[in-house]
């Protein structure tokens, strides 16, 4: 009697029955989606509603804000990273990251753009040097917070610090020559191949600026740019030489050629001893690599190559240091 009631137990293995009438139906896949996931959780700071969400909108209208004013790069607008800038068509901003550095940078009065300070960091005199250089030269504090400097300085060691660096304003190759013709001098220009060191590069516009060269002259690819680097490095001379970067370097000094120019090209088995080099007429000096030395074809666009007497147990001599030496004589040969 009892196996025979309705809602009694079931069958073998004393299953309970359903108590609806039929098969039961399914959802025929219908609720599929319901059941898809909707990603991995967002990240604190991409959720509007919360609080570092919050923090970092204040921090970026802050930053846009104080750009407005002092016509610097937000850098959550500049997409720098890593001190290295990122060539999309356009240069950018790039970012001088670390405590010794940043007042390195500072004290050799880099242009720069915003000094970035980490939320709540610790003091020490590098960061109080820091915030006194930074407020003398007029520079931007911006505070943020350390995950918006790793990413900007590309997870560089920046202890809490970071200086923005806009890119440098090349000059025009005709703007070297005018400089020259309106100090009514004769033009001497230095131009390098395959200088890819920066403070090579800042090196040789600091001996630029002593012995009265009228600008530095690079190619577009590889070579060395003015980074901040290259700013430190000069001390300072960077803001009075110019640099001018020009697409072809052999174009340019076969231009040189046609404006009357004596184009020189250094080389350790120069034809031409330095002590008889031509330096009377406008002079270009081209300097190479200090491994590779000067290119085919730019070794072939020189008029004449000038050799540095040096020790013979001295193979060869550093790029900035050849320029300096070759500089200082033809300063003191026109001076004569």
């Amino acid at each position: 009697m009892a196996g025979g009631a309705k809602g009694g137990l079931g069958g073998r293995g004393n299953k309970p029955s359903s108590h609806r009438k039929g098969a039961a139906k399914g959802s025929g896949g219908q609720t599929k989606r319901a059941l898809r996931g909707k990603g991995p959780t967002p990240k604190a700071e991409d959720r509007t509603k919360h609080q570092k969400s919050r923090k970092k909108a204040y921090l970026k209208k802050k930053a846009e804000t104080t750009a407005k004013r002092t016509g610097s790069v937000s850098p959550a607008a500049s997409g720098a990273r890593g001190g290295a800038r990122r060539r999309s068509g356009k240069e950018s901003s790039e970012f001088v990251a670390g405590r010794n550095s940043v007042v390195e940078a500072l004290r050799a009065k880099i242009p720069a753009t915003a000094l970035l300070v980490a939320t709540r960091i610790d003091s020490d005199d590098r960061v109080r040097e820091a915030l006194k250089l930074a407020n003398n030269q007029g520079i931007p504090l911006l505070e943020a917070p350390r995950t918006e400097i790793d990413r900007l300085s590309d997870g560089a060691f920046h202890q809490g610090l970071a200086l923005q660096v806009p890119p440098y304003e090349y000059a025009q190759l005709d703007d070297l020559l005018a400089s020259a013709r309106d100090n009514g001098e004769v033009p001497l220009l230095i131009a390098l191949d395959g200088v890819t060191d920066p403070r090579n590069l800042g090196a040789v516009v600091r001996s630029a600026a002593a012995f009265g060269a009228h600008g530095v002259v690079v190619p577009e690819r590889r070579s060395a740019g003015m980074t901040a680097s290259a700013w430190k490095v000069s001390a300072g001379a960077a803001a009075r030489v110019p640099v001018a970067r020009v697409t072809n370097l052999t174009r340019a000094l076969e231009g040189l050629k046609d404006k009357g120019f004596l184009v020189a090209g250094l080389a350790a088995d120069g034809d031409t001893d330095l002590g008889e080099l031509d330096v009377v007429d406008a002079l270009v000096l081209v300097v190479g690599s200090e491994g590779k030395g000067l290119g085919r074809l730019v070794g072939q666009s020189c008029d004449v190559t000038v050799s540095i007497p040096i020790a013979s147990s001295t193979e060869s001599l550093n790029a900035s240091v050849a320029a300096g030496i070759v500089l200082h004589e033809v300063a003191r040969r026109r001076k004569a």
